[in-house]
């Protein structure tokens, strides 16, 4: 099996944050059912990014945790869109600790197994956040911006620069493409979408530098998760900024 390399990996990042340009374009069902995939593919690739000891129960968990909060925000009625999210989250952390009562292996690595599963529902659950967004009035332009900034950063990461210059190009780069996909778009004010593209590009360029040295990443399973964890975490970023400078 040929390794994974950085680049190949950010470029497949930018084409996944492309997709849910495209996407947000085309209405909010589009955005959800891209959500709930990028959210199942996470989830097939965590336990193996985390060495994990029971990765078929944990990939369970992680993928119900992230469909579930796809479908939780998808399905309510009148804002807040998040108000479900919080039970979502806690119904699988319950299913965590079922699933490690179900092993029949010892349950060696028990601590890291919970908490590892865990922190991967947290992840996967945060790709809501585009599904929130998209539904809030005039959010469909953020999820554009949004997504078109992490494309462009995750496209600038792979520059051959030293380490803290490809940071810095990465983070601007964001930032250029908030505010172009702002200016395309009348219903983002440019400022907004100069600091939500900055945001997006600060993520983009500390998620490139965690993963620029991890080994375990030039498997193909690992890679996985690595690939689609920039997009599911930003799907947050851009609500909570959404809601912070547009209202």
């Amino acid at each position: 099996m040929s390794p994974v390399h950085v680049a190949t990996r950010s470029v497949v990042t930018a084409v996944l944050a492309a997709l849910v340009a495209v996407a947000g374009y085309f209405g909010d069902l589009p955005v959800a059912v891209l959500a709930g995939v990028l959210a199942l593919v996470f989830a097939l690739g965590w336990p193996a990014l985390l060495d994990l000891p029971y990765p078929p129960g944990s990939s369970a968990v992680v993928a119900l945790g992230g469909i579930g909060g796809v479908v939780a925000v998808h399905s309510a009625i009148e804002q807040p869109f998040l108000r479900f999210l919080p039970v979502v989250f806690a119904g699988a952390i319950l299913l965590a600790f079922i699933n490690e009562m179900l092993r029949r292996d010892g349950r060696p690595g028990l601590v890291e197994s919970v908490s590892g599963t865990v922190a991967g529902t947290l992840v996967a659950i945060s790709v809501a956040g585009w599904v929130a967004t998209g539904r809030t009035p005039g959010g469909e332009g953020l999820v554009v911006t949004g997504a078109l900034a992490l494309a462009v950063a995750a496209a600038a990461s792979v520059l051959r620069l030293p380490p803290w210059t490809r940071a810095i190009v990465t983070a601007l780069a964001g930032a250029a493409a908030g505010t172009l996909g702002a200016l395309a778009l009348p219903s983002v004010d440019r400022v907004a979408g100069a600091v939500l593209g900055l945001a997006v590009g600060v993520l983009m360029a500390s998620l490139s530098t965690l993963f620029h040295r991890v080994p375990a990443l030039e498997r193909r399973t690992p890679a996985l998760a690595a690939v689609t964890l920039p997009v599911t975490v930003t799907g947050i970023v851009v609500y909570v900024a959404g809601r912070v400078l547009v209202g």
